[in-house]
């Protein structure tokens, strides 16, 4: 079963006219106004903002849109091999007039050509920027300068800095190998494996191997973005039918990095690549060698700082709030904040997935440039408070990955 950006049926195969949303989750739009976000053109993938109950609200404050159930709405069952097929489809259209929507491809693609088309200018942004050396390279030696100086730390102590310190160090160094694995630092010529070396140096701290396979499986997710199987960012029907309530799902998310580590060889799984096996001798020599010469604390420092960042902590946000269901009808939130600055640009979601292939420094500027396509969509503000929605809210979860049915009542 497939699945993608839903559009309100008006004839044209590939257009997007704006789809009205009732949400009470951390989604604001710029405008302020609470009205239905559109571009100048009104062409694009959009969404009404939400004004709900929670933390979604508009400039004006205002809190007066009825609560509504997404679950009731999208008709969500308990069964766990039912679900997905009463929320999310690609190549199909509905046939029931009830429905009033009709499903199109990956979204970002039409709105890709549609901007190039306004703002030819944009093209001059493609391309990389060699310089994430730098903050990279800062990284992997201050979680080297650490590892050496938590050799005797406590236990205890150990564990407090590999979540509050080693943690972002490694999730910021994982933002980086998403940056480069889009070829983003040394460009796609004939250093182009010049990218996959500095992934795997990016890699070092992390403890695990994962640079050259998160490479391989997440072009698919830009590829086949809402694809059941082939997106593997999508939970499995199994999580979202386990992970209900507030307490399973803190769970989910603590466990998060090791389902979404392992999804990728069950739903859509590829053969082993010579560069992964290189990551993996490379990185298993590496914690070797810590361990020869600090002693196991600072592997244990590593490696738990990953698994925790990855999982419970304010960083991890991004990863909900991305592409999950708080805005029906739309497949991608942006968020703008501070933790930007440490997760090199990756809350520019939108931006990103409308052209990949711009580097992280340079998505700021592209927002600016074609104001029309990003300022009027509903955006998230606090990563903290996307993890805190996730958690409470009952219509939220591993189920709302994506983009499902939207009603005529949510029209």
């Amino acid at each position: 079963m497939n699945m993608s950006t839903i559009t309100k049926m008006n004839g044209h195969a590939n257009g997007m006219n704006g789809i009205k949303s009732d949400n009470n989750h951390v989604t604001k739009t710029a405008n302020g106004k609470g009205q239905l976000a559109k571009a100048a053109n009104g062409n694009h993938i959009l969404a009404k903002t939400a004004n709900g109950n929670h933390s979604a609200k508009t400039a004006n404050g205002n809190h007066n849109a009825p609560k509504k159930d997404i679950r009731k709405i999208l008709k969500i069952p308990d069964d766990p091999f039912k679900w997905f097929n009463s929320f999310i489809t690609l190549k199909t259209k509905i046939e029931n007039d009830e429905d009033y929507c009709m499903y199109t491809g990956e979204p970002h693609t039409g709105r890709r050509q549609e901007i190039l088309d306004k703002h030819p200018e944009i093209k001059s942004l493609m391309g990389p920027d060699i310089w994430i050396v730098v903050p990279t390279s800062i990284c992997v030696i201050s979680q080297f300068i650490l590892c050496w100086l938590l050799k005797d730390a406590s236990w205890p102590f150990l564990m407090f800095m590999a979540y509050c310190i080693g943690g972002v160090f490694n999730h910021s160094l994982g933002s980086a190998i998403h940056e480069i694995g889009h070829n983003l630092a040394f460009g796609h010529g004939r250093l182009a494996w010049m990218n996959r070396v500095l992934s795997l140096w990016c890699n070092l701290p992390i403890g695990v191997p994962m640079a050259i396979t998160y490479k391989k499986y997440h072009a698919d997710h830009h590829r086949y973005l809402g694809e059941e199987y082939q997106d593997v960012d999508i939970p499995t029907r199994l999580e979202s039918w386990l992970f209900k309530r507030p307490v399973t799902k803190m769970i989910w998310l603590i466990f998060h990095p090791i389902l979404h580590s392992i999804r990728p060889f069950y739903k859509s799984p590829k053969p082993l690549t010579g560069w992964e096996t290189i990551n993996t001798i490379v990185q298993f020599a590496y914690d070797i060698l810590i361990f020869q010469l600090f002693g196991i604390k600072p592997v244990v420092y590593m490696v738990a700082g990953t698994l925790m960042a990855l999982g419970l902590h304010p960083l991890a946000g991004h990863f909900i709030s991305e592409h999950y269901l708080f805005t029906a009808g739309q497949a991608t939130h942006s968020y703008y904040g501070p933790l930007n600055f440490i997760l090199y640009n990756v809350g520019y979601h939108n931006e990103h997935h409308d052209f990949p292939y711009i580097a992280y420094t340079r998505l700021p500027e592209l927002k600016r440039i074609a104001p029309e396509y990003y300022d009027n969509l509903p955006y998230h503000s606090s990563w903290i408070k996307v993890v805190w929605d996730f958690i409470f809210d009952d219509n939220m979860g591993p189920h709302a990955h994506g983009v499902g049915f939207v009603k005529k009542e949510m029209l």
